[in-house]
């Protein structure tokens, strides 16, 4: 698959969206976590293309959602500090290339333990990583 400068740049402005508290570790498993999902597009094709469609599809990660706080920042409109763009870059960069191995097990789900209650898909899913303040999950019906 041919990764282009728009997936790298969307799956670095995702991971700042998602996980930017989180760490060059939480952001490296935010990363696996849509990489699974980029590969498994092959044979689903309910994910998307490539690193820029699984992000922006939509429903999927609510920093892309116009009304979240952080879209204005993932769009454009406001720069993200470049510190920690740069982080993200780097995770990305390290994802996309494979040099880091896959800390979630080939997870394809995750939630934020700062949500009010776990999403209901939860209960059925395979919890494979709980990392800072995500818990990642596969096998998710």
């Amino acid at each position: 698959m041919t990764v282009t400068d728009k997936d790298r740049d969307i799956l670095a402005r995702t991971l700042w969206g998602e996980a930017r508290g989180e760490g060059l570790a939480g952001q490296i498993a935010v990363a696996w976590t849509i990489r699974n999902r980029v590969n498994d597009g092959k044979t689903n094709s309910w994910w998307s293309e490539g690193y820029a469609g699984v992000c922006l599809k939509p429903c999927q990660f609510s920093c892309w959602n116009k009304n979240d706080p952080n879209f204005a920042y993932l769009s454009g409109a406001k720069p993200i500090p470049a510190g920690q763009l740069a982080q993200a870059q780097k995770a990305a960069d390290q994802v996309i290339a494979g040099t880091v191995p896959d800390p979630t097990g080939g997870a394809t789900h995750y939630y934020a333990t700062t949500m009010p209650k776990a999403p209901a898909w939860a209960a059925r899913a395979k919890q494979m990583l709980k990392l800072g303040h995500h818990i990642f999950f596969k096998d998710v019906p």
